[in-house]
């Protein structure tokens, strides 16, 4: 169902890729938007690695949660990772993309519990975060995409 990577010698492992998914603070989501058109949007999340899930958080109303209740299929796209090989002037960059079914969380404690952990992801303080919850969790809207795919790759810019 998923094509596979037409360049094979850029593809990274798995593993890696995973990797790439913890380590880096934002990515791309795109959903089916409105007629027709694709409606990508940058973004902070946290890879749970062990339930195989992405969550993200939002606003309750607005052209993503119209576009996810139409069709839950998105495509997240993460990249980064740049490092530089000895003697070369141009940076490898490291990318990966999954493809998933994304659902609109309702549970009012499951919401506060995977904010809190994204949360501590981009705060400088536990102190910062729960500040934070307090004064927002009833405005988000937590958003959980479920992986059916991933594959990742590395290329030169140059």
């Amino acid at each position: 169902m998923f094509r596979p990577l037409r360049r094979t010698n850029r593809a990274i492992s798995e593993e890696d890729a995973k990797q790439l998914l913890s380590a880096e603070k934002r990515g791309v989501l795109a959903v089916n938007g409105d007629d027709g058109y694709p409606f990508a949007i940058p973004l902070n999340y946290f890879y749970d690695e062990k339930n195989g899930k992405i969550y993200f958080h939002g606003a309750k109303s607005g052209h993503k949660v119209d576009s996810l209740k139409k069709s839950d299929k998105v495509c997240f796209t993460v990249y980064g990772g740049e490092h530089f090989a000895e003697g070369e002037w141009a940076p490898y960059v490291r990318s990966v993309v999954v493809f998933g079914r994304c659902r609109l969380i309702s549970d009012a404690e499951m919401t506060e519990e995977k904010v809190r952990t994204l949360a501590m992801k981009y705060y400088p303080t536990k102190e910062a975060v729960e500040a934070e919850i307090a004064d927002h969790i009833k405005a988000a809207q937590l958003y959980e995409i479920t992986i059916e795919h991933l594959s990742g790759k590395q290329i030169q810019e140059k």
